[in-house]
């Protein structure tokens, strides 16, 4: 008696296990898109390591953006020709998924040109943009937009950027290389006469625009002091932009630029001006991506700049002081950070060229 009881029972647990499956596998099928990201948005600190968060958290009252991402991970920078590599090799290396050597912009090693991950998302019909604090042909949006075996080649880059064919939004510095060249061109009545709208501030921009350039400075624009809250408003347009009407979703790529400037000078209150602004400009990407839930948010570096560590001057416990070590770059290990779906796949230590190869795998 008992036996069958036994028999019986197993039965129905045999039964509903399978039921269980074969539900879940139906589900998965119906829903194979159910984890995949409609919007990336990419945001790269320039030169920021895991002691330049830091430094954010040691003077912050609050609770910083970095805090409220679920998924962590490290990203290791060396370039293909160097241990320690330059912004050129590695935003090359995060926006193509290759390593190259440094100095060279959007190819392999080889100088044989490659898609970035904004021209293939923008192949799969999303809408994509560019949204950073320094020149448009700087190295890392140069990254995503250009290639070119030489990152100084600004005029040459700036040109290639204005015939993207695959760029919705840019807002950027570095009006110079569009309009005072060598040439005597004036790349920004060439984009005029195309379907650009182009515009010096972000105040201009008209309602319905649909291709939207600002191009707000000369050169880089001034640090945050000068520039007020630039990069978040110029980030919440740009997704304002990108997002309207938009049934395919977007590609955006916001960078620090100026985290890396305060590094190379050795200057922590320019340091925390700017990561305070990074911070700013990461919140206002994760409010959106809380509002629409099918966003993908990632953060990293594309290497550390000035060797920073936080000491103990007096050795008790008491106060904190920064110290860098080097006018330069270093090879440590830098911080990756994800929100979202397909967020899980960003954690444990990954090379820089795993993050585009990552997102490919999860954006159907």
């Amino acid at each position: 008696m008992k036996t069958n009881r036994f028999l019986s029972l197993m039965l129905v647990v045999t039964i509903m296990l399978s039921t269980s499956c074969e539900n879940y596998e139906t589900n998965s099928r119906n829903n194979g898109n159910a984890n995949s990201p409609q919007n990336v948005v990419l945001m790269i600190g320039d030169g920021m390591g895991i002691a330049q968060v830091c430094s954010l958290m040691l003077v912050s009252e609050n609770r910083t953006s970095f805090e409220r991402f679920p998924y962590t991970g490290y990203a290791i920078t060396r370039s293909a020709s160097n241990k320690i590599t330059d912004s050129a090799a590695a935003g090359s290396a995060i926006a193509t998924g290759h390593k190259t050597n440094n100095h060279m912009i959007g190819m392999t090693a080889d100088s044989i040109p490659v898609p970035s991950l904004l021209d293939l998302l923008a192949e799969k019909g999303k809408k994509t943009g560019v949204v950073v604090t320094c020149f448009a042909s700087h190295a890392t949006p140069a990254a995503f937009l250009a290639h070119n075996i030489d990152r100084e080649k600004y005029e040459e880059i700036t040109s290639e950027i204005v015939n993207c064919e695959n760029l919705d939004v840019i807002i950027a510095g570095g009006r110079k290389y569009f309009n005072e060249r060598k040439d005597n061109g004036d790349l920004i009545e060439v984009m005029r006469r195309s379907d650009w709208a182009v515009y010096d501030s972000l105040s201009q921009i008209a309602e319905g625009e649909e291709r939207v350039a600002v191009i707000a400075s000369r050169k880089h624009l001034p640090k945050v002091s000068k520039r007020g809250d630039f990069l978040p408003d110029a980030t919440a347009k740009a997704l304002e932009i990108l997002n309207k009407d938009n049934e395919n979703g977007f590609f955006m790529m916001v960078e620090g630029s100026q985290i890396d400037m305060a590094c190379h000078a050795n200057d922590s209150a320019y340091l925390i001006e700017e990561m305070r602004d990074f911070d700013k400009t990461i919140n206002v990407v994760l409010d959106f991506a809380e509002k629409n839930p099918n966003t993908l948010v990632i953060v990293t570096a594309d290497h550390e700049t000035g060797g920073l560590t936080i000491i103990d001057p007096e050795n008790k416990y008491t106060k904190t002081n920064f110290r860098f070590c080097t006018n330069g770059h270093t090879p440590v290990m830098v911080p990756v950070f994800a929100f979202g779906p397909g967020a899980e796949n960003f954690s444990g230590i990954m090379d820089n060229t795993d993050i585009m190869k990552k997102v490919l795998e999860i954006v159907r």
